[in-house]
């Protein structure tokens, strides 16, 4: 579809089709069943081509249902193009159950990119490989040589930590290890962008990571680094949930403008507008020429911390965070209006399991104002960012009162907080 200028309305791109490969289950949010509310919550238009069909995530340790065989993935396509009904902008494909199954996804993900070849930057495939966590394998093994065998067609990745060790062969303790498994991956298969999720190097740390990279024209890393405070819940989908929305809200980077702060001198490092000239501090960098650049690469001299992909990847968190907050504190209201059937039950280990999952189901449909409008951190004091005092700190007593009034009040519609983004 055409990427041309046009009025959005409330929405953050123009008209986008998207085709997501994923699983579904009849009750919760994972899988395609929470990626496709989000990114029609995003307005896009999302044909879901289903990989399982379960009554249930498979956190609940019991469900029922099938799965779909290559060929099923095959003709389901298949009958996509006899029709015309294949003109798609974006592919983002997560759960895929065998290495069968993942090489027919390969095989549309290519017909849809040669299809394209025409019109650089027309058609872009993000990858969710969807293999494990936490040392643990989801999926026979056999899945993780088919998916290697994808990834020099991708234009995106987004791994967790245990799923970059996979893909890279390479241990990973430390952010200098994950760096090198990140510059392996670009180097060795040639991915435009990679971002790494849910990275903690200590279970006890309070905090995750987000890391990421965009190659440059030699596949050289340019990695970034995005800490983000770890909410205390069991919760499932969110992998699935962060690849639908960084994948719209990357489209919407290369999309628009960027803003002054985005300009190739920004850093993590310096953000005193005095030391830069004039034009290179107020002139906006111009990603005009990304919509038709293949997989949206940017030129070699823009920044980590200026990349689409990390402005994307702030709005996202800013958004799941919002969420996920709330969903935490759903959570915890449901167990304590249950205290006392928790405790009548407390015997039937299963019960409790069974009731503390659907808890943790991600609270998607009366939140979904926070996917269109991530909470701002600095929306309480804008156009004064010099005023900003955190609550206990000292300053003004009066500004600091001031602040913090208004703070409170944008907190509760939502502010999330700041996350800053870290050259690597």
């Amino acid at each position: 579809m055409s990427a041309a200028v046009e009025d959005n309305g409330d929405f953050p791109v123009p008209e986008t089709h998207v085709l997501a490969v994923a699983s579904h289950v009849v009750f919760g949010y994972v899988g395609n069943t929470i990626a496709v509310s989000v990114m029609q919550a995003l307005g896009c238009e999302v044909a879901a081509l289903n990989t399982v069909q379960y009554s249930n995530h498979t956190g609940y340790k019991q469900w029922r249902g099938t799965k779909t065989s290559a060929e099923e993935i095959r003709d389901h396509y298949e009958g996509l193009k006899h029709n015309y009904l294949s003109d798609f902008d974006l592919m983002l494909t997560g759960y895929i159950p065998t290495a069968e199954a993942v090489a027919a996804v390969g095989t549309i993900a290519r017909d849809l990119k040669l299809k394209a070849s025409i019109r650089p930057g027309s058609f872009f495939w993000a990858l969710d490989p969807v293999m494990g966590d936490n040392g643990q394998l989801y999926i026979d093994e056999a899945v993780v040589p088919a998916y290697k065998a994808l990834l020099p067609h991708v234009d995106m990745i987004v791994p967790n930590q245990f799923e970059a060790e996979l893909l890279s062969d390479a241990k990973i303790t430390s952010l200098e290890t994950l760096s090198s498994a990140v510059s392996t991956l670009h180097r060795t298969y040639r991915i435009p962008h990679i971002i790494v999720t849910s990275v903690r190097f200590d279970a006890a740390s309070p905090t995750f990571s987000l890391v990421g990279s965009t190659a440059r024209s030699d596949f050289s890393a340019r990695i970034f680094r995005i800490e983000f405070p770890a909410i205390d819940c069991q919760f499932q989908g969110t992998g699935d949930m962060f690849a639908a929305l960084i994948l719209v809200r990357l489209r919407e980077a290369v999309l628009s403008p960027s803003s002054p702060s985005d300009s190739t001198t920004s850093s993590s490092s310096s953000s005193d507008p005095s030391s830069h000239s004039p034009s290179q501090a107020q002139q906006p960098q111009c990603r005009t020429a990304l919509r038709t650049t293949k997989s949206w690469m940017s030129p070699d001299d823009v920044r980590a911390a200026a990349l689409p992909l990390a402005t994307a990847a702030k709005k996202v968190l800013a958004s799941m965070q919002a969420i996920l907050a709330r969903t935490k504190a759903y959570y915890d209201r449901s167990l304590n209006d249950m205290a006392t059937t928790l405790q009548q039950e407390s015997s039937s280990e299963k019960r409790l399991h069974l009731r503390r999952t659907r808890a943790a189901e991600v609270q998607l449909v009366r939140n979904t104002r926070f996917l269109l409008y991530p909470p701002s951190p600095s929306a309480a004091v804008k156009d004064r960012p010099s005023t900003v005092v955190k609550e206990g700190e000292e300053g003004e007593e009066e500004e600091e009162k001031e602040v913090g009034d208004e703070k409170k009040k944008e907190k509760d519609e939502g502010e999330g907080p700041t996350y800053r983004i870290v050259e690597v």
